[in-house]
């Protein structure tokens, strides 16, 4: 069952890239930017960790945290941090837990092959942990400053 605007995010509990848990809650009093993302090191979740990366002073400037999220290992993770030199956590979700938690694990064509991957998506939530806007199947080109737009606006 999809999550909606309003309710409570659903709380995890994941490994981060430098190896420390990381829980949703840790960042109350923040709002948080989760987006999931299909792979490390390919060209759409590249483009798409460093348009977070460049717009990163903007979104601390607001109060928020970026979080990205993949079925990635820590390895990866780490390599993909230092290759682009992103300023975030990236989250290790191997079990899908929670991509199906936010209901972003899905059914993907790719060539005529079917399979189940993270379909990309950005869920803002709020400092007291309620989800106040989703995108799903996102469009890299021009996300970012959407998110970040959304942000400022729920402080204007």
């Amino acid at each position: 069952m999809a999550i909606e605007a309003g309710q409570l995010a659903p709380e995890f509990e994941l490994l981060a890239d430098n190896g420390e848990k990381v829980q949703l809650s840790d960042y109350r009093g923040k709002y948080v930017v989760l987006y999931f993302y299909p792979k490390d090191m390919t060209p759409g979740c590249t483009t798409q960790a460093c348009d977070f990366r460049d717009q990163y002073a903007s979104f601390a400037g607001l109060n928020a945290v970026i979080l990205g999220v993949s079925a990635d290992d820590q390895n990866k993770h780490q390599k993909f941090i230092e290759k682009h030199d992103l300023p975030f956590n990236l989250l290790v979700d191997e079990d899908h837990q929670v991509a199906e938690a936010y209901d972003v694990w899905k059914l993907k064509k790719n060539f005529g092959k079917e399979y189940m991957g993270i379909e990309r998506s950005t869920f803002v939530i709020d400092p007291e942990g309620k989800l106040v806007k989703e995108w799903r199947n996102v469009t890299v080109k021009g996300h970012v400053e959407e998110a970040l737009n959304y942000v400022k606006e729920l402080q204007a």
